[in-house]
């Protein structure tokens, strides 16, 4: 599927921070999957913290579904990274993609918090799209301190200090904070390349942890395979069983080692 947002979003760039993840997380969580992103600026406009500006701009420029047979990337085995007191580990799945997300903040406003989510256009619209970025007050005078996050405010951050929420607005779940957290994995995982059909689980998780499961991943070459759609319906065979569906190729991972 395909869709055209460069008319869409026009010159609506606002505080900036880094949020390509929000994008690219807009793209997946609503089924495109062959897009060309153009950015006229430094980064990514943050707009209100989460992936509703871009789930609006895809609806208004409409998506197209294309004849060609949809290709994924299928897990064939579990791969883990521990990394301190954080772990992420993506398996295989009978069908589609689904995370499962815990974190747990010294923070007693934040605190323990967790979410799993089949992802599917209709549920990331209603229960993920809207999730908007956070942070602690004590973080983020710090980084501005730094000369960054310097567009980060109350309109595009959800912010705690020790004792209480400070948005006058208040969340927009409950759970928001372990929500956004799902958001984040949607993006940072789409860098593969092609969609993936299995189950993530983070534990303390964060972009860096994102992306080095998915290097891990993509890095066993026993780990995943190509197919199309067709056979991504059916449950995965064992390792090394080869069967229809397979396609020819590699897969190139489209990110870069610095991720925060």
């Amino acid at each position: 599927m395909a869709t055209d947002l460069a008319t869409v979003l026009g010159d609506r760039s606002g505080p900036l921070v880094s949020t390509a993840e929000h994008v690219l997380a807009a793209l997946r969580g609503m089924g495109v999957d062959n897009a060309t992103i153009e950015i006229d600026g430094p980064e990514v406009p943050i707009m209100d913290g989460s992936a509703a500006a871009f789930i609006a701009a895809i609806d208004q420029a409409g998506i197209v579904t294309q004849p060609a047979q949809r290709r994924l990337i299928q897990v064939l085995k579990p791969i883990s990274v521990k990394v301190g007191d954080s772990f992420g580990e993506i398996r295989p799945h009978a069908s589609g993609f689904r995370v499962e997300v815990e974190i747990d903040f010294t923070n007693p406003v934040i605190g323990q918090q967790s979410y799993v989510f089949d992802l599917n256009p209709e549920g990331f619209r209603r229960d993920i799209g809207r999730a908007r970025t956070f942070g602690l007050m004590c973080d983020v005078a710090r980084l501005w301190s730094a000369g960054y996050a310097l567009g980060a405010s109350f309109d595009n951050t959800v912010v705690f200090d020790d004792e209480r929420l400070l948005n006058p607005e208040g969340l927009r779940y409950a759970d928001e904070c372990a929500r956004h957290k799902v958001l984040d994995v949607i993006g940072d995982l789409s860098l593969a390349g092609l969609p993936l059909l299995g189950a993530y689980r983070s534990v303390r998780g964060g972009h860096k942890l994102n992306h080095a499961v998915l290097t891990a991943l993509l890095a066993d070459r026993t780990a995943w395979r190509v197919v199309e759609g067709e056979a991504a319906r059916r449950t995965a065979r064992p390792v090394g069983e080869v069967g229809r569906g397979i396609v020819g190729g590699r897969v190139a991972a489209a990110f870069g080692p610095d991720v925060s």
